[in-house]
């Protein structure tokens, strides 16, 4: 059973950077393909980015050019570098796996505001 552990979130202005990391553990990380959703207050959870086994990237168009998804396989974590970042990139960020099976993050906040 995969577990998942997401962490960095913070309170940052606008134009500011974080990075979020999520830290895998119960299984074989290098087989999980990852992505990062987030969900603001009263909205649904959204893709963010996604990172495949091959370290290929796929971001939404909201995030594009400013968030950057990253894996480290020795040390089963998966990064989000978020930059130049705006008051609607407010919200729970939350890390998912994918072997064939879902696996989610309890969620790490993330708040924009100055």
């Amino acid at each position: 059973q995969v577990q998942l552990s997401e962490s960095g979130g913070d309170s940052v202005q606008p134009g500011g950077s974080l990075r979020l990391s999520c830290a895998a553990s119960g299984g074989s990380f290098s087989r999980l393909s990852m992505a990062w959703y987030r969900q603001a207050p009263g909205m649904g959870r959204d893709f963010v980015a996604r990172i495949t086994t091959d370290s290929r990237e796929y971001y939404a168009d909201s995030v594009k050019g400013r968030f950057t998804i990253s894996r480290d396989n020795a040390k089963n974590t998966v990064y989000l570098q978020m930059s130049s970042l705006k008051f609607e990139d407010t919200a729970v960020y939350y890390c998912r796996g994918d072997s064939g099976t879902i696996y989610w993050g309890q969620g790490t906040q993330v708040t924009v505001s100055s």
